[in-house]
């Protein structure tokens, strides 16, 4: 298997979410056409920076 999909910025990570979250997010993304992996992005930044780190 290729090591990290062939992606040079970026790092492939498998998690759950819940289901109703996920909804919510693969709506979102599809009505603005931003991909979920930049939305996830900007949350966790956001997040970071809420919690001082």
């Amino acid at each position: 298997m290729q090591e990290n999909r062939g992606l040079k910025n970026r790092i492939a990570i498998s998690n759950a979410i819940d289901k109703e979250l996920y909804s919510r997010l693969k709506s979102y993304s599809e009505e603005t056409s931003i991909p979920i992996s930049k939305l996830l992005d900007k949350a966790i930044d956001m997040y970071l920076k809420s919690v001082g780190k």
